[in-house]
């Protein structure tokens, strides 16, 4: 066994979920996962939690799901998934496909049809974390249709997995206890911040956050962890945005979005290629038009983007912005079936706090 794999598992149930004596625990993970749901359930279980629920899928699985499924299908929401989402104490969800796009095929109508009937799944699981009452975490196993995606070989991508989460280290859990000090420096200081302006190429945006908590991600609810993030007030967004990155909703890759704001609303969206699915997935609901979240990525171990937002989101030196659902905790009231992270390269970039400069080039100099 890989001691990297090992200390991811290790870093998921003792750090990220806490996990204790008599805790109920969902893992959910694709098949190639199983390694690390392996060593997830022996730590899980060397705690006293019990494994309430282990659901290994498959993309042809839910490919065949969407392409058959009837509108009624599409729209069912089992009782008993509202239940386990009602009472389960964590929720760990390792990110670990075979195929890194089994929606390409797939009417955007099907898709928006079930995240509609999921929202309220949605609205219970982010009211839960909010209250504190339901631990979760998301992480990644490197998988070969992750490393192919990332345009990395399977050992490279390997390396890559573990040196972002710190589980190449001796101690990986004492070195995020040190990412979470450094990060609460940050939100303590935007936590006292009112507006916020970007500047720079292809972007000009105004924003408020006053009233609004800033969230430091130290890897407890991302594994890897590495921003702060909050929610702006809904109607006060204000100019535009360009994302330098591909903008990927469940393996549907958008390129070249343009956002054009006007009162928190979404007036212009453009992308040189997905256009469609982009407008398509803006009138998923009212909320999906506005932004959920506003974050800045922070960490440097990861230094490149590999189409995976739960490492891309963190790149050093970026920010992200997110359409639709907020997170209660961040004081943010937007709300949405979908929560779509977009990430732009803040390089060449300035940021001002109430008028002062607080980032430049990438980095906070506060």
């Amino acid at each position: 066994m890989d001691r990297r794999v090992s200390n991811l598992a290790r870093l998921l149930v003792e750090y990220c979920v806490e996990a204790k004596e008599g805790d109920e625990v969902v893992v959910r993970a694709g098949v190639e996962a199983v390694p690390l749901v392996r060593e997830v359930v022996r730590e899980l279980v060397s705690r006293g939690a019990y494994p309430l629920l282990i659901s290994l899928g498959d993309e042809s699985i839910s490919e065949v799901f969407y392409k058959y499924a009837k509108p009624s299908v599409l729209k069912h929401v089992s009782e008993i998934e509202r239940i386990i989402m009602e009472r389960i104490d964590a929720s760990i969800s390792i990110i670990s496909p075979s195929h890194t796009k089994p929606f390409i095929g797939i009417d955007p109508e099907k898709m928006k049809i079930r995240s509609q009937a999921r929202r309220e799944l949605t609205k219970i699981f982010m009211e839960r974390s909010a209250r504190k009452e339901l631990r979760w975490t998301v992480t990644a196993y490197p998988t070969r249709a992750l490393a192919q995606e990332a345009g990395m070989s399977i050992l490279d991508y390997e390396d890559f997995v573990y040196h972002a989460t710190y589980a190449d280290t001796d101690d990986p859990v004492a070195r995020w206890r040190e990412i979470a000090s450094r990060q609460e420096r940050i939100a303590e200081f935007l936590n006292k911040v009112h507006e916020l302006k970007y500047e720079g190429p292809g972007i000009d945006l105004y924003l408020r956050v006053d009233g609004r908590k800033w969230i430091n991600d130290d890897g407890k609810y991302n594994m890897p962890g590495g921003e702060v993030f909050s929610a702006p007030i809904e109607d006060s967004v204000e100019g535009y945005v360009e994302f330098d990155y591909p903008a990927i909703w469940r393996g549907v890759e958008v390129e070249g979005v343009k956002l054009v704001f006007k009162r928190g609303m979404v007036v212009e969206a453009r992308a040189r290629r997905g256009e469609e699915f982009l407008k398509k997935m803006l009138e998923t609901d009212d909320g999906a038009r506005r932004l959920g979240e506003i974050a800045f990525g922070l960490n440097y171990n990861i230094t490149r983007f590999t189409k995976e937002i739960l490492f891309d989101e963190k790149i050093g030196g970026t920010i992200h912005m997110a359409l639709g659902a907020a997170y209660p905790e961040t004081g943010g009231r937007n709300v949405s079936a979908i929560h779509w992270d977009m990430i732009k390269d803040m390089g060449k970039h300035r940021v001002y706090a109430d008028g002062e400069l607080i980032y430049e080039n990438g980095r906070f100099i506060i």
